[in-house]
């Protein structure tokens, strides 16, 4: 798992070609004009989610983990709480759906704070748990940006 200003993004393009190519995508990209939806930035290797919505209270969270893309998860605007852990700390719930590339885990992990203008990676050794209000809910604007590895 990453942390990180997005203005550190430059940082981890060493990771590989579709991490630059996503990485860049969220630097060069002005998000006030951008709806939300689907957007494909290399076919399906690399293709970004954008999303509004309202976080949620922890119990109304899942944990999840995807085996074929890493998660870069951009906060835009708002804020909210993103827990994390590694597969083995985590007891599966429901079995891979290789469809949708995600996997449902429950558990303690733990959490982290991801402000306005802050990104995480989240690659498929990682658990995480995304979307969780700090205190009560708020709208939030986040770019996930789908990578494959």
């Amino acid at each position: 798992m990453i942390y990180d200003h997005l203005r550190n993004a430059a940082l981890y393009w060493s990771l590989g070609e579709n991490f630059k190519k996503a990485l860049s995508y969220l630097s060069y990209t002005d998000f006030n004009k951008v709806e939300p939806g689907k957007y494909y930035i290399d076919d399906n290797n690399v293709f970004s989610i954008v999303q509004e919505y309202q976080t949620k209270l922890p119990s109304a969270g899942k944990w999840e983990a995807h085996n074929n893309f890493a998660d870069i998860q951009y906060v835009f605007s708002g804020k909210e709480i993103m827990g994390f852990a590694q597969r083995d700390q985590m007891t599966v719930v429901e079995a891979y759906n290789q469809e949708k590339d995600i996997i449902i885990f429950q558990g303690e992990g733990n959490h982290i704070l991801v402000e306005s203008g802050f990104f995480t990676i989240f690659f498929p050794t990682d658990v995480h748990l995304p979307g969780i209000a700090l205190d009560i809910p708020e709208k939030v604007k986040k770019v996930v940006v789908k990578v494959r590895v």
